[in-house]
């Protein structure tokens, strides 16, 4: 799947990890059915709580923006996160017997607190691009998986794949690529991987896509 010219550079920088992580047990597990209620439940539960502080690091994002335009597609993409893609986790979560105020006070685990904050410091510590390297691995990663599942699935966990897999994640999805790639040719100008900086964001790239692994792990264990 290839989402604009600088996720596809990110992604093969990231190597194996990449496919460790959209084609993770999880992952495979979704897709046949075989994923058990108990780990999904679990997994959403501490989405719910990720995306919370994904939100946050969107927000963030608004700040470090330099144009209008930016500040408009990282507003637009909080909007998508609190109030649309949460409402999945809520819905199916509530189905279950699990509400949102549950949700909001459910103990965070650590692989979630280190993805989470990693993301936050990157854009704290560094800048516009920083940010949205350590960003792009979810947001893309999901879009990919969604568009790789949707084509062939057992029905157990249609509705999740059917919301990443669907036009309107895939076109968030677009658009977040579209403000990368404009974001670092206004930073980086025309050729970008020649740049001292290109390394250090292949970096927060790669590292993003390990705590996404983990992420994937602890899901299994619920």
């Amino acid at each position: 799947m290839s989402y604009g010219k600088t996720f596809p550079l990110w992604r093969d920088a990231a190597g194996q990890n990449w496919p460790a992580y959209v084609d993770h047990a999880f992952v495979r597990g979704l897709k046949d059915g075989t994923l058990p209620r108990a780990a999904f439940l679990h997994y959403l539960t501490q989405d719910y709580v990720f995306l919370i502080h994904f939100s946050r690091a969107w927000a963030l994002a608004v700040t470090k923006a330099e144009t209008p335009e930016e500040m408009r597609l990282c507003a637009g993409t909080v909007n998508a996160l609190i109030n649309e893609e949460i409402a999945l986790h809520v819905k199916t979560c509530g189905e279950a017997g699990i509400s949102e105020a549950d949700l909001f006070a459910a103990e965070e685990r650590p692989e979630n607190l280190a993805y989470t904050r990693y993301v936050l410091d990157a854009g704290h510590s560094g800048d516009f691009l920083d940010l949205l390297a350590a960003l792009a691995p979810c947001v893309l990663g999901y879009g990919e998986i969604g568009a790789t599942l949707i084509k062939d699935h057992a029905p157990a966990y249609a509705e999740w794949i059917g919301t990443y897999g669907g036009d309107e994640y895939q076109g968030v999805c677009h658009e977040v690529a579209a403000l990368i790639d404009a974001a670092v040719v206004r930073r980086l100008g025309d050729n970008p991987t020649e740049s001292p900086r290109w390394a250090s964001l292949c970096k927060r790239f790669d590292m993003a896509t390990k705590l996404e692994v983990g992420f994937w792990d602890m899901g299994l264990r619920p």
